[in-house]
């Protein structure tokens, strides 16, 4: 089994997929609420114990985890941001690996998206172009709406958890 996840400080992105590929867990670990999860370490604790209850389900065998933004682009992530997410990202590689006894390898958002055959045509929005790609392709994803008819957040992150997953089982077949 592989775990793919798109960690972030504020929902994180889990799948599991088998040995054939498909989909046999998606979740999203919300870690929104400041009053609950006022710090990163409360954060990673909570995360902690989402991969307990992964383990106890199935037998993870590789770990892929997307790797964290490495450059500025304007109009986006500050480096106060940027530094954030990458201790984030250090500290669940690091709980992956206690939990699992599993190294995680890193894969970009980019090439993750390549492997899974997505094109993001030019313009557009490749979270959109991604979760519209899986409503498409992928039996049993859903999305739920908000009110004003948008998916909720964490649509975007089962999403790209997916799709890393995914890249992480072609990874694992051109090895083999």
């Amino acid at each position: 089994m592989i775990l793919g996840l798109d960690v972030s400080t504020s929902i994180t992105g889990a799948t599991v997929v088998d040995e054939s590929g498909n989909v046999v867990m998606c979740k999203s670990w919300d870690t929104r609420n400041k009053n609950r999860y006022g710090d990163l370490l409360a954060k990673a604790d909570f995360i902690r114990l989402e991969l307990l209850k992964v383990s106890h389900y199935h037998k993870i065998k590789k770990i892929y985890i997307e790797q964290s933004l490495q450059s500025f682009r304007s109009g986006f992530s500050s480096a106060q941001t940027l530094s954030t997410l990458s201790r984030f990202n250090g500290i669940v590689s690091w709980l992956c690996y206690k939990t699992f006894d599993v190294k995680p390898e890193y894969i970009a958002a980019t090439s993750a998206r390549k492997m899974c055959g997505i094109k993001i045509p030019r313009g557009q929005k490749a979270k959109e172009v991604v979760l519209k790609y899986l409503l498409d392709n992928e039996e049993g994803f859903g999305v739920q709406y908000t009110k004003q008819g948008n998916p909720k957040p964490d649509s975007y992150d089962r999403a790209d958890s997916i799709v890393i997953a995914k890249a992480g089982y072609c990874l694992c077949n051109k090895k083999n």
